[in-house]
């Protein structure tokens, strides 16, 4: 086993720490497209996800998705309470402390039941958001971690390639949006807003594309080249995901968008997040102007659907995502395209069965213990004051 390397440590806390701030930033970004009525609950969707995960993934939630191998399919109580996670190297990342690992993956574990709480903006009980929270990653995430990242995971012997999350974190989270959207159902007056803050909109779209160069970079687990190409790749992704996005809403419109290029540049991020230590920055930019493509079609399809998918988690995430990971397939260096292309496939078709079934499973569970859905007089007032007594702004 080889010794800490102090610059890859420092690089890996670094990257955590970016990671961390993509979770309030969504709030931010979640935030501003909703109601004003609606905004404070929105942020505390997300900020209290990275409240409860933390607490579960030192628990469990760690030793289920990284621990050691049972029977391929997730790890074993062995790291309960990270029981045997110290100091000393792992062999998932040789040159940090096994400790700097777990704190980096639990960033990533935060943020992805965060991401579907924009599906279901503006009607689910908080209560009932707490508990979804811990019962999804309990049982959807920290499985699909294993599977896909953990030593010993079928996909991962498979040879699914996965650098950063594209099935991990945003398929899994973009699927369980659209069945979470589906279960609850449409909003009173879905489609009678507009966004009430586009400011704070593109405050936490470029905060999370700022956390992303950790989310993908910091996947290395190394300050190295490959952490540089990742870095690169991230970038020029968003980039031209926000261009593409931008240019066709312009030319069907005849109006350029503010939130058209936030959407835009998420759809990139969201897409090279499975190839960005694998594609050169030449691939990243097609990777992010296909996605865009792809997740402006699927949003403009979703909205003559009777699915309210509030913020368009599964159209950009869901989809985004599986763009990616089909990409990663056809534009990874040094790996045979069709067969690539197979494991792909299979890979997201498992993580898109079973996030859809376990997510429905766990909404009825839920149902069983409080109502998913505040009343309509609740919903009518806004969930900042129902919720929690308080609104996001003070008027005098």
């Amino acid at each position: 086993m080889e010794r800490i390397d102090a610059g890859d440590t420092a690089w890996v806390l670094t990257s955590a720490a970016l990671v961390m701030l993509m979770t309030p930033a969504l709030g931010f970004f979640y935030g501003g497209l909703v109601r004003r009525k609606n905004v404070l609950s929105t942020l505390m969707h997300s900020f209290f996800a990275l409240c409860a995960v933390a607490v579960q993934w030192v628990l469990w939630g760690y030793t289920l998705a990284f621990g050691p191998d049972w029977h391929h399919v997730i790890g074993s109580f062995a790291w309960l309470g990270l029981t045997g996670v110290g100091i000393a190297p792992s062999p998932y990342a040789p040159t940090i402390p096994h400790l700097a690992f777990a704190l980096f993956q639990m960033m990533f574990a935060a943020i992805t039941p965060a991401l579907i709480t924009g599906a279901f903006a503006e009607r689910k009980r908080f209560a009932a958001v707490l508990l979804f929270t811990v019962l999804w990653s309990t049982f959807v995430y920290d499985p699909i971690a294993h599977w896909v990242w953990g030593s010993g995971g079928f996909l991962a012997k498979l040879g699914a390639l996965d650098f950063a999350g594209g099935t991990v974190v945003h398929v899994s989270s973009g699927v369980a949006a659209l069945v979470c959207a589906w279960v609850l159902g449409p909003r009173l007056h879905a489609h009678a807003h507009e966004p009430h803050d586009r400011t704070m909109m593109l405050l936490g779209t470029a905060l999370c594309w700022f956390g992303w160069f950790g989310f993908n970079a910091g996947s290395a687990l190394a300050a190295n080249g490959v952490a540089a190409l990742a870095f690169i790749n991230t970038d020029v992704a968003a980039a031209m995901g926000a261009l593409a996005w931008v240019t066709i809403a312009w030319w069907r419109t005849g109006t350029p968008t503010a939130v058209g290029a936030a959407a835009g540049s998420v759809a990139g991020l969201v897409a090279i997040t499975p190839a960005a230590g694998y594609v050169t920055p030449a691939a990243s930019i097609l990777i992010g102007g296909i996605a865009a493509v792809g997740c402006y079609a699927a949003v403009r399809l979703r909205a003559r659907m009777r699915v309210d998918d509030a913020l368009d988690v599964f159209p950009v995430h869901g989809i985004g995502g599986t763009i990616g990971a089909l990409l990663t397939g056809i534009f990874a260096l040094h790996v045979a395209i069709a067969h690539q292309l197979l494991v792909q496939l299979a890979a997201i078709a498992v993580v898109w069965i079973y996030s859809a079934a376990m997510t429905y499973a766990v909404l009825r569970l839920v149902m069983r213990v409080m109502p998913l859905r505040v009343t309509p007089r609740e919903e009518h007032l806004g969930l900042d004051l129902t919720q929690h007594a308080e609104p996001a702004y003070q008027w005098t």
